[in-house]
């Protein structure tokens, strides 16, 4: 992966100082690798590259590693992880700015950090501000399985089908670390046949949930609101809850009535980038539906996120109800 090309905010131009901040700590640990590999050249790599923790270094030491020029080489690296490790000082404050501010000839400076609640904001807005700085924020479990399709395609050169994805994201979470490895031993599985099912992630040793969380959102986008019912306790048996199974289903229906009201180009163009696959998915379902009926769904769903908050009765209790009320209303038009 060429990380100056592939990330448009890097720009194009190597060296300088490069700022990678944000809770995705497996992406921000590509990125770094990635711009390692860029600027050194492997026979002088041992004499030009410096890679040190904030938490474990200090202002002078910096400096000193910043302030060393590249030898029998174009450029020299120093990556500087957990940089809110040296946040608390001012001398190291200053060495970090005045670099992103002026860097010396031939230094590539990759910072990695994650901002600390509470802290010490100017000082982070003034090192995006100066270098080439990209946000990797925490990957929602929603963008999972566009993001595993695509690494398939990127890294491997196979096809991931999107139940493939989902079932794979549903029984593993939102870790890009492991999902990573299991992509790599699903690659290994199929082989030449280069295409991934779900069939194939249960094979390969994956224990899938029951009952697939997306698949069952599905459900209720597709109108089968009955069987949508019927599975509800797996999902609870699952160790879901009703409050997250509410906020999915109105994202859903939201989207829904995103395309009953002024189509599918209107979907697509605010989707998040991994969740671009939904819009087709959704188009479907949105055939099914009026505006007038993605409205009462969403009031309902209004009322059962109020009663989840308030009252003593179980969360399958109150969602099973709202489905009852959709199925009625269905049968009745």
């Amino acid at each position: 992966m060429n990380v100056l090309t592939s990330v448009p905010a890097l720009g194009k131009e190597s060296g300088g100082v490069f700022y990678l901040h944000g809770e995705d700590e497996f992406r921000k640990d590509q990125a770094v690798r990635a711009l390692v590999d860029a600027h050194l050249d492997p026979g002088t790599r041992d004499f030009n590259y410096d890679p040190v923790r904030g938490t474990e270094t200090d202002a002078q030491a910096l400096a000193s590693l910043i302030g060393t020029p590249p030898m029998m080489a174009e450029w020299r690296v120093v990556v500087v992880r957990e940089v809110e490790g040296l946040a608390s000082s001012k001398h190291a404050r200053d060495v970090l700015l005045e670099a992103a501010r002026k860097p010396p000839p031939g230094l590539a400076l990759v910072l990695s950090c994650t901002v600390p609640s509470g802290s010490r904001a100017k000082f982070y807005r003034e090192l995006a501000k100066h270098t080439r700085s990209v946000e990797f924020r925490a990957i929602t479990e929603a963008d999972v399985p566009g993001w595993l399709v695509a690494r398939a395609q990127e890294e491997h050169g196979i096809e991931m089908e999107v139940d493939a994805a989902r079932a794979l994201g549903a029984a593993i979470g939102a870790d890009l670390g492991v999902l990573s490895q299991e992509l790599i031993k699903l690659a290994d599985f199929v082989g030449d046949r280069a295409r991934i099912t779900s069939a194939d992630v249960e094979a390969a040793g994956t224990r899938l949930p029951s009952q697939n969380l997306w698949s069952w959102i599905d459900l209720v986008g597709s109108r089968d609101f009955e069987a949508a019912r019927r599975t509800l306790p797996l999902l609870f048996d699952q160790g879901e809850s009703g409050v997250r199974l509410t906020m999915l289903l109105a994202t859903q229906l939201l989207r829904i009535g995103i395309v009953a009201e002024k189509g599918s180009k209107a979907l697509d163009a605010v989707l998040p980038r991994h969740q671009k696959f939904l819009a087709d998915r959704v188009a479907t379902q949105a055939r099914g539906w009026t505006t007038t009926e993605v409205d009462e769904a969403l009031a309902g769903l209004l009322d059962v996120d109020r009663l989840l908050k308030s009252s003593p009765h179980t969360d399958e209790h109150f969602l099973e109800a709202w489905l009852l009320g959709l199925r009625v209303r269905a049968e009745a038009a």
